[in-house]
Order: structure tokens, then sequence, then C-alpha cells
């Protein structure tokens, strides 16, 4: 068993591997040359030796995936629920196992999901409209804790911090910013939840190190922002979004539902607000 108070060995693999391609044109020689492509494998999660779901993400930072996945499932109640997780590699892919409290596993029978996951899709395998929501309580208002300059430099940040999408061109990431927009981690993968997920996981590991700050900060994503990003965020008590590309109508009425500041488009300086604009200090975006 891999103890929680030990490095994260997973988050040691890089995510991708080198092909040998063949660059060509219309009106270009054909060459071969090396490249660098995002791994996909399946991972199935097991909770107690019970099978729960299998998803296709990247096999980097597995731990901080079955934390976040477990904390916004509702599997788990807080980081100490899981007492210790294990990465078995198997011929068809991996397995990640993880042992968690009785209380939490007898909750999970109650109300288990079979999952088929698939890469970018958050709600393969749910039985019935009424599984789509979870019921969570509204997070705290905010009103001027985010500035519209703290939005805009933890996107540009993470920009630049997304190294496997600079080696591959082909993963999504979510990064981690205080409030006053310092980008603190970075966790990337394949799939758009998956790496909020992570990111989501990694904070959560953190508080078994350290008590949290307080500052709710913002989560920044490279991609659109569903409604199940959304859902994410509020149960994980981020209290601001910020996706670079557009939001759902389904993300926004749930946003303004739990008080998470949604906003979307933010490229470069500028960022509409979708959500609780009272969230900003200074009221200005575009």
């Amino acid at each position: 068993m891999t103890p929680l108070d030990q490095p994260d060995t997973t988050a040691m693999s890089t995510g991708h591997k080198s092909y040998t391609v063949w660059r060509t044109g219309a009106n270009s020689k054909r060459y071969s040359e090396d490249d660098e492509i995002a791994q996909e494998v399946p991972v199935a999660l097991e909770f107690n030796g019970i099978s729960h779901a299998t998803l296709l993400l990247t096999p980097a930072d597995l731990e901080d995936f079955a934390f976040g996945f477990a904390y916004t499932e509702g599997i788990i109640r807080s980081a100490q629920d899981i007492y210790d997780l294990d990465v078995i590699e198997r011929p068809q892919g991996l397995v990640v196992q993880a042992t968690i409290a009785s209380a939490c596993l007898n909750e999970l029978k109650l109300r288990r999901r079979n999952l088929a996951g698939r890469t970018g899709c958050g709600l393969c395998g749910i039985e019935s409209l009424d599984e789509v929501q979870r019921q969570l309580e509204p997070l705290p208002p905010q009103p001027g804790r985010f500035s519209a300059q703290s939005i805009s430099s933890a996107v540009e940040q993470l920009r630049s911090m997304q190294a496997l999408h600079k080696s591959t061109g082909a993963t999504h990431a979510a990064g981690w910013s205080d409030s006053a927009g310092n980008i603190e981690y970075v966790r990337e993968d394949v799939g758009r939840h998956n790496a909020l997920d992570k990111l989501i996981g990694h904070r959560l590991r953190l508080s078994l190190q350290q008590p949290a700050s307080g500052d709710t900060g913002i989560a920044v994503i490279s991609s659109r922002a569903s409604f199940e990003m959304v859902q994410k965020a509020a149960a994980a008590g981020i209290s601001a979004l910020v996706a670079v590309s557009a939001p759902t109508s389904y993300a926004i009425d749930l946003a303004n539902k739990l008080n998470v500041l949604l906003a979307g488009f933010a490229r470069g300086s500028l960022f509409t607000v979708y959500s609780h604009h009272e969230f900003l200090g200074n009221g200005s975006a575009s």
C-alpha cells in the first residue's frame, strides 16, 4: 500500500509516450520523426475491493485523481476517509484500490453507480435524472473577494504551466490560484473532468499535511465550463471557476444557485462573467 504521507509516485509519470510519426502534406516530402503522444489508459477504481468505475485518463497523478473523484462524487467526506491507496498495473490497464472508512463504504453501497467512464463525459452510467444533480449547500457568498486583475493573471499563468499540453497538444488543464491570482499548482489529463478531479484531489491531499488557509481561491480550466465542472468546484468549496471557453446554460444556472462565480472566454485580459459578478471587487469584466 502507498502511505498517504509519502510522495505520489505516479505523479512522476510523464503522461506521454514517444512514437515515430510521418510528417507530410500536399506540397511536402514525407519524413519521419519522434513525437510525444498523450497517454490514455483504462483506469478502474475499487473501494474496499468493490469495483465502482472504469474511466479513460492520463496515468499521471492517479492518487490525486482517486481523492478528487471520490470527493466530488460524494463517496468520501474528507481526505481522512481514505486510509490508503494502491495502484496495480494489469495487462488491460490500471486499477486504483482505495480503502475507505466503513461509514463511507456503507453509504456507497446504498447508492452505487455502475459507471462506464468515457473521456470528457461526466454522466456516463447514471441511471435516472434524479442522480444527475447532487444535493449541495450553496457556498458562502464572496462579495468583492476577487478582482479582474487576479483572474486574468491566473489565466495567463495557466497557459505557461501546461507542460503536458506543450509536449502533446492533447490535454486539458486545471489550475489552482489563490484569490490574488497566483497559480500554485496545475493538473493535466486528456479529460477535462479528470483534470479538475486531479486538482481537487491534490488540494485534499495537501490538507492532510497542513491546515487549509481559508482562501477560497480560483479554479482555472482550459476547457468549456459544463454543469458538472461547476458541481465539482462547488463540492470542493471553490467559489470561482474560470474557463477559457464557453459555459453551458445548465452550468450558469447551477453556479447562480450554489454561489460560484462562473467566468468564460477568458483570453488575454478579457473574460465574461455569467454568474455572481458581485464577487468581483472592481466590477470590471467584459
